[in-house]
């Protein structure tokens, strides 16, 4: 899968030889990005591309990265612990290029690998988690057809109030997907 939006925005699958640049991504992540996925501030380098390796060899998983205009990584998209025998798996996206947040590139990104998991994956059911302190995630998952399963009550901490969210969980199931499209 290969898309461009409008904006020259491109999402693609991860390559090899994207290690590097992947791997800059997670040498200073942006504090609110680290906060509303729950990654950390620092990655070191060689862990991250032997991660980023490790992935695109992983038949449970496809990876995609999101470019900006200049063909700059921006961002990722994931399906992974796709089960075959279920034809299920869990969905994760991140932007960290602050700067692209609240222009609809997420949502965008995220309706493609929504189609490219059910049309391509043949997947019956996606599904993911989101902290309750991220409305913008939560509003474009349900733009996408996404619907709340329940959530895991104070389960994470928000580092920027160190008070509790919940982590919300939402799925999409084949039969959704289709109506929605």
């Amino acid at each position: 899968m290969i898309c461009r939006n409008d904006s020259g925005y491109i999402l693609r699958p991860s390559l090899p030889e994207d290690s590097q640049n992947y791997a800059r991504l997670f040498d200073q992540v942006d504090p609110e990005v680290a906060r509303l996925t729950g990654s950390a501030l620092h990655y070191d380098c060689d862990e991250a591309v032997s991660f980023f390796l490790a992935n695109i060899d992983d038949e449970t998983r496809r990876d995609f990265l999101l470019l900006d205009p200049t063909s700059r990584i921006i961002g990722e998209s994931v399906i992974n612990e796709i089960d075959s025998k279920l034809r299920s798996a869990n969905f994760r996206i991140a932007i960290f290029d602050t700067s692209s947040l609240g222009c609809g590139i997420g949502s965008w990104a995220i309706e493609q690998t929504v189609d490219f998991a059910f049309r391509e994956i043949g997947l019956h059911r996606l599904s993911l988690d989101v902290f309750s302190f991220n409305p913008r995630a939560i509003r474009a998952y349900e733009k996408a057809g996404f619907v709340r399963e329940g959530a895991l009550r104070d389960a994470v901490i928000d580092s920027a109030t160190g008070s509790y969210g919940d982590d919300i969980l939402m799925s999409i199931l084949e039969s959704e997907w289709r109506e929605h499209r």
